[in-house]
């Protein structure tokens, strides 16, 4: 590789893993960000149901179920909707911390390899 000077700085086995590690960790993060996304999207779309719950004055509601929808006791459909609320909210802080921690990788790696090939390497998004 050829730096801002004109010389060249040797690229090692070490440096092209890095690199790549880098690529894969930047996959995830974009992946991440997808799954969190959707999670929060899952999260509010429970929320609005548990509402719509709340002012009904039915006793049995229609829940779906896989494809087909079932009548249901409103009580039960509530604590269906609960459950789901919380184990949403236990994958969304699995990712949050997924997500910190491939940040933090990120970081170590960008300090790595620009400390060695300066500007002749560019690792920022546009």
């Amino acid at each position: 590789m050829q730096q801002g000077g004109g010389s060249e700085t040797e690229v090692t086995w070490e440096d092209q893993q890095n690199i790549n590690k880098f690529g894969r960790l930047n996959n995830r993060f974009h992946e991440l960000e997808d799954e969190i996304k959707f999670a929060k999207e899952s999260n509010e779309n429970l929320e609005d149901a548990s509402n719509e719950l709340i002012i009904t004055d039915e006793e049995v509601v229609r829940f779906q179920i896989g494809e087909v929808f079932a009548h249901v006791s409103k009580d039960e459909v509530e604590n269906r909707i609960e459950e789901m609320k919380e184990v949403t909210s236990h994958k969304l802080e699995k990712l949050e911390e997924e997500k910190e921690s491939v940040l933090a990788q990120m970081s170590e790696l960008k300090k790595i390899l620009y400390g060695k090939f300066k500007d002749s390497i560019n690792l920022e998004e546009e």
